[in-house]
């Protein structure tokens, strides 16, 4: 089994460590006890193996063996503290991360990878979508967002994440996260998703020129200034378009004709779709014109009563018959975002919202891009590497996959990730001799035998 070229881990954390070298320490050189680099994969290996306490299983190892997996897997020379990561974290600018989920995905492009998001040619959905990654009553700085109970203050990190999905696929892809941040202690009013939105969709444009991206966003975006700054950037949009935000796009809709598609589906509910081009988002004479979709969903009870559930959408791209099925799924794609991306990363392993420390300036986005890092490298397995499939299908869940590499990496050293694959899949080709992991079929075991 062989990984896609330039996809595999060790190929992506080589390009990670050699941006990461790049990074300017703020430090004094005759006071750095640990490099930039070192804290930040040190990190990104114990968001990868999803273990805070890895760092001192490989100290001990190190102090046993005179070697350790984060040097092995991750490049680390010299392990910090704690407390020593975290303060280096904190120093440095979050915007640098930006480069490596771009190069991330330039493989992934490269390697037609990304062809298989595609909707329909040439386009995918891109969802953007805010989530919180902070929330304390003690611990706030001019950056947080507030929320006042009563007397009370909670101070919050967002960010609004942008991620590329598909309706047939389990993996996503995240291309890019803005923070949602106040710039400065003294604001009348606080940063928001929307402004967020409106930072990222240039960004966006200039990372990946040639992207054909269709935007995909709740209820909050489909209103004039979001749709003509996707509109901007040469960007598609998908937004739902809940009636009790739009009443007179609704009300206009009840005056037209609006095409129809019926059919029953094998669960025998009444499936309906229906739309119209060229539709007034609101009621002023400079109201944009978009076209609209819905998909009302018709279920009868054992007593004969019937309910009907429907979802609606706005877009640029023009329905019609042949498309509009099409249209909805992708709309409906933008919940895995909260699926797939929000809620695993809180729930699923990863720990996301945990409080590994505020600190300063950016040591709490830095954790959260980590964690993020981390899910974007497992999700790009799951998609291009044959050997991690393979150990995901034998392990049966996810939780079981990770307990087995966490034992692994903290009982024995692995010479690289692709070796901790392959002793997964068959154990009885492998020895452990001097706390090293070997091929028994090696010149090395024989050696060491001896």
């Amino acid at each position: 089994m062989i990984s896609k070229k330039y996809l595999s881990f060790t190929p992506l954390r080589k390009m990670i460590s050699s941006i990461i070298r790049t990074w300017q320490d703020p430090r004094r050189k005759a006071s750095t006890a640990h490099s930039t680099h070192d804290a930040f994969m040190s990190g990104l290996a114990c968001m990868y193996f999803q273990e805070p306490s890895l760092l001192q299983f490989q100290t001990d190892m190190e102090e046993q063996s005179q070697q350790n997996n984060l040097r092995t897997l991750f490049g680390v020379q010299k392990i910090p503290s704690t407390n020593a990561m975290k303060e280096i974290l904190d120093n440095q600018n979050s915007v640098q991360f930006k480069p490596i989920f771009k190069g991330i995905v330039q493989r992934l492009q490269r390697s037609k990878q990304l062809s298989q998001f595609n909707l329909f040619p040439g386009f995918s959905i891109c969802s953007i979508d805010g989530s919180q990654y902070h929330s304390s009553e003690c611990v706030g700085c001019p950056k947080c967002l507030t929320k006042k109970h009563g007397e009370t203050i909670t101070y919050q990190h967002h960010v609004l994440q942008a991620a590329l999905m598909h309706p047939d696929l389990k993996q996503v892809i995240p291309i890019m996260a803005e923070p949602i941040q106040n710039e400065s202690g003294e604001y009348k009013k606080q940063d928001c998703e929307t402004n967020a939105a409106k930072r990222l969709l240039p960004q966006l444009r200039k990372d990946y020129p040639k992207m054909g991206l269709i935007i995909t966003g709740d209820d909050l975006f489909s209103r004039q200034p979001m749709i003509e700054a996707v509109l901007k950037e040469n960007f598609h949009y998908f937004f739902l378009a809940k009636p009790s935000s739009h009443s007179h796009m609704m009300n206009w809709l009840e005056t037209q004709d609006l095409h129809e598609i019926r059919e029953i589906d094998d669960k025998g509910q009444i499936i309906i779709h229906q739309f119209k081009n060229d539709v007034p988002l609101f009621g002023n004479k400079d109201a944009i014109q978009v076209n609209y979709f819905c998909k009302k969903t018709i279920t009868t009870d054992k007593d004969g009563t019937e309910h009907c559930r429907t979802e609606s959408w706005v877009t640029d791209m023009t329905i019609n018959r042949e498309n509009v099925a099409l249209f909805v799924l992708g709309a409906k794609t933008r919940w895995k975002i909260e699926n797939e991306c929000f809620n695993t990363l809180k729930n699923q392993g990863y720990e996301v919202a945990h409080n590994y420390g505020h600190g300063k300036d950016h040591l709490s986005l830095n954790f959260y891009l980590l964690t993020l890092l981390a899910f974007t490298l497992h999700q790009t397995a799951e998609l291009c590497d044959n050997l991690f499939r393979a150990c995901r299908k034998k392990a049966g869940s996810k939780k079981s996959l990770w307990e087995k590499f966490r034992s692994f990496i903290n009982s024995a050293i692995f010479e690289s990730w692709e070796q901790l694959l392959k002793y997964f899949l068959n154990y009885d080709e492998y020895n452990i001799i001097g706390g090293y992991v070997v091929e028994r079929a090696s010149p090395e075991y024989v050696i060491l035998q001896q």
